[in-house]
């Protein structure tokens, strides 16, 4: 085991440099350090790697070659060189909670209701585990998070152990299989009293020092269930921002939390009716500039018009009302200088011999046949050009 494996609470360590070899990472020069021993733990388990330092220099990257623990420098350093090894604690104590915890979930779901964890991910902001059940319901998911809890509370002990390889001792362990490359004991993390299961990671001394766990939604994946949730420092950042979002909320909305469903619901129903009001009036806005149009005697031959708060359904009900009439249309809708949506409609055959031209111009892309064209502006800059091309 590295000095990570056998105290994960270490964050500093003093060893020796035992080779250091130029390589590529990333596409540039690099440096690959391997120790005596290391703080800093190489990926596996589902835990990624730590960072760190090696005598002041950074650490980029840690895996695991066999039973040796390959480090990634952009510095060369001195082979025989005593060195002191840092571990970046705050990045290492947040692995350990959320690995802690998948093993206390994991354990609690397959003792309570036999449900299985197939794989894991330790995400940058929220974690999941996937359950061999197609469903989890809500009564489940709340009874799981209160047993987490309640045993966070009775303060376990987390321990690691070794047992060798084949033993009668290991067949009854939890456990997804073994790298291929694993030589020698095997690795095993018990919680007091709950689980034992194979594993390489870091993890807390005692599951007190999760703090908390909270399970926060679901997904459905191939009849299996996404688990998300977050542990320790990660389930109080998110009871602050949960908190500053509430107080946000409050002086936008200028009444209690307790309120702002209620609130939200109210503001929604009326936005829909407004804007159901609004897309009728643009659709009788778009009969008048028709009638309008049509009442010319004759009728000019283009019919060109930006309206910013113009869509799809504007600009068909304007092609739709032109139908029949020798009449070309260009029209674009959206913020004056784009992007946005345009259409050229009416006879067939101009329509298909400027539209490209006028897609071009717009800096978009469009396509349509017989008496449409319509598509996605990225500018507006040239579209007095593009009429002026409508014109000719």
């Amino acid at each position: 085991m590295f000095a990570c494996q056998r105290n994960s609470y270490a964050k500093t360590l003093t060893t020796i440099v035992k080779s250091c070899e130029a390589v590529k990472f990333d596409g540039a020069d690099a440096f690959e350090v391997i120790l005596e021993d290391t703080v800093l733990f190489p990926e596996g388990g589902g835990q990624p790697d730590d960072r760190g330092t090696i005598g002041g220099v950074p650490v980029k990257r840690v895996t695991r070659r066999g039973a040796i623990a390959v480090h990634i420098t952009d510095q060369k350093l001195d082979v025989g060189a005593e060195v002191e090894i840092a571990v970046d604690w705050n990045r290492r104590f947040d692995n350990m909670q959320q690995h802690s915890g998948q093993h206390l979930i994991t354990a609690l779901a397959v003792n309570k209701w036999n449900y299985h964890t197939t794989s894991w991910n330790l995400g940058e902001s929220k974690s999941f585990l996937e359950l061999d059940c197609k469903l989890l319901p809500t009564d489940q998911i709340n009874e799981l998070e209160r047993l987490s809890n309640e045993a966070i509370l009775e303060c376990r002990p987390m321990t690691p152990r070794l047992v060798a390889a084949g033993s009668e001792e290991l067949e009854q362990i939890r456990s997804r299989g073994l790298p291929a490359d694993h030589v020698g004991p095997v690795r095993v993390v018990e919680i007091k009293g709950i689980d034992s299961n194979m594993c390489c990671g870091t993890h807390v001394s005692n599951i007190g020092h999760l703090q908390a766990i909270k399970l926060l939604h679901t997904e459905s994946k191939r009849g299996h269930t996404l688990l998300y949730y977050v542990a320790g420092q990660r389930a109080l950042n998110l009871l602050q921002r949960c908190v500053d979002t509430e107080r946000q909320l409050t002086r936008l909305l200028s009444c209690g939390p307790e309120d702002h469903p209620q609130f939200v619901d109210r503001l929604l129903k009326s936005q829909r009716t407004t804007s159901k009001t609004i897309k009728n009036q643009l659709l009788e806005i778009a009969e008048l500039l028709v009638a309008r149009h049509l009442a010319e005697k004759p009728p000019k031959p283009v019919l060109s018009l930006h309206r910013e708060d113009g869509d799809m359904s504007f600009m068909n009900a304007l092609a739709s009302g032109l139908e029949g009439a020798d009449v070309l249309l260009f029209v674009t809708c959206g913020p004056e200088k784009g992007p946005g949506p345009f259409l050229v409609a009416g006879p067939a055959d101009r329509v298909a011999a400027v539209g490209p031209k006028v897609a071009k111009l717009l800096d978009g892309k469009g396509g349509g046949r017989g008496a449409r064209y319509q598509g996605k502006a990225n500018s507006f800059v040239k579209r007095a050009e593009a009429e002026e091309l409508l014109q000719q």
